[in-house]
């Protein structure tokens, strides 16, 4: 395949004769046995990018660490069972996720509770499931949880908000002061110097934000946790950056968990426990989604309009913050093409997938890739126009399967009375 698109692509792919396949299987042949749109994803990929942060994390930390997967990118439950598999903790922000986690075989205590405003109802659902950690946000929420404890004594990091913009878009960024997660300093301060009977602070919980492809706003960020005093554990959180595009940087794992390990123990020592929450570099690379192109016709800048059967009900990411994807044909890879514009097929003017892309000679029939979706487009896939959300297919040595089958028109319309 072309070096330009390849770092974006599963690393469980191939281009053969201007053919795309993915964990072995064809993607023509699986857009015409599961239907489009479809999430793909490569099972050996996840897999692998598990190991690579386990091992990363064991290869620069002597001191206890745990790698645990941020579930909001991919809320599934065979991949939440896949990383369970891999020995990987989660971290879940709702009940919902909870619940998907619970049913997916992760064992209570390497569970870690999120959310900057969890209910009443949320925090007794993780009490009774036995939740490991949970991970406060606030003053009230503090209140809210040492009142259900009845006698009992729960484990709970802080979040803070350690007050470091980071080089990313606003909608993602949530380290700065001002962010709606976290404690502020002086209200952590406060808590630790008086906390409410039956929480133990086992230590302290960051989050800068995503697609960070720099290590020095994280360093800068640690620092501010060391200033809070000694603890047992560190949650550094995640949010490193992954390629979308060809002209975006390639994942480095190694590079990364190297970074944050170092500066830990710089800031923290080196016997502390590490948590690192990965999320989208454990699932966007390993995953694309596939669309049968509708309809071409010209633009009004003589670019192609290249119209599929998905769109925003698939991909919001694009018009929630204009996130840039690639688009190719599968059966026409690294061919010259012209310009085009991949639209979806929603009654949206916004509803754009891909812009300023080359596709060779599209025609309505083809099927459409965009890779690098395993984040955030199934998590987000909405009903919108009334369009069932898509199946989600693991492929892995030639062989395909559905771990999330098509919801159906009668699904759809269920809960309706």
């Amino acid at each position: 395949m072309a070096a330009a698109t390849a770092h974006v692509l599963p690393e469980a792919s191939a281009v053969r004769d201007g053919r795309l396949s993915v964990g072995g299987c064809d993607c023509e042949e699986l857009a015409r046995e599961h239907g489009t749109p479809a999430y793909v994803l490569a099972e050996d990929d996840l897999r692998a990018r598990a190991r690579a942060f386990t091992g990363a994390l064991a290869a620069h930390h002597d001191g206890p660490g745990e790698v645990v997967f941020a579930s909001k990118a991919l809320p599934c439950t065979a991949v939440l069972r896949l990383f369970a598999e891999e020995g990987l903790g989660c971290d879940v922000a709702s009940g919902g996720e909870l619940h998907l986690a619970l049913r997916a075989g992760f064992a209570p205590e390497r569970l870690y509770l999120h959310g900057n405003a969890k209910s009443a109802a949320e925090l007794a659902m993780a009490l009774e499931a036995g939740v490991g950690t949970i991970v406060l946000d606030n003053l009230e929420e503090a209140r809210r949880l040492a009142a259900l404890l009845d006698r009992r004594r729960q484990r709970v990091l802080l979040r803070v908000t350690p007050g470091v913009d980071a080089d990313t878009h606003e909608a993602i960024l949530t380290g700065q002061a001002g962010s709606k997660f976290g404690f502020a300093p002086a209200d952590a301060r406060a808590l630790l110097a008086d906390p409410p009977a039956g929480l133990e602070i086992a230590g302290l919980h960051m989050h800068l934000g995503s697609q960070l492809f720099a290590i020095e706003p994280y360093r800068r960020a640690i620092a501010a946790l060391g200033a809070l005093g000694s603890f047992e554990a560190y949650d550094l959180g995640g949010g490193l950056g992954v390629p979308y595009t060809a002209g975006d940087p390639a994942l480095d794992v190694e590079a990364w968990v190297a970074g944050m390990v170092e500066a830990a123990h710089a800031e923290l020592g080196p016997e502390a426990t590490l948590v690192l929450e990965p999320g989208r570099a454990l699932v966007a690379g390993a995953g694309v989604t596939l669309y049968t192109v509708e309809s071409v016709k010209a633009g009004a800048a003589g670019e192609l309009l290249v119209a599929v059967d998905g769109g925003m009900s698939d991909n919001l990411r694009p018009m929630l913050y204009g996130a840039s994807y690639e688009a190719h044909l599968v059966t026409r890879m690294g061919e010259d093409g012209a310009a085009c514009t991949v639209v979806g097929k929603h009654c949206e003017s916004g509803d754009v997938l891909v812009r300023d892309t080359w596709l060779p000679g599209p025609r309505p029939g083809d099927v459409l890739v965009t890779p690098a979706t395993g984040a955030y487009g199934y998590a987000m896939a909405n009903n919108y126009n009334g369009q069932p959300r898509a199946p989600v297919v693991f492929c892995s040595d030639g062989r395909s399967r559905v771990v999330v089958r098509r919801e159906t028109y009668e699904e759809l319309h269920g809960r309706d009375v």
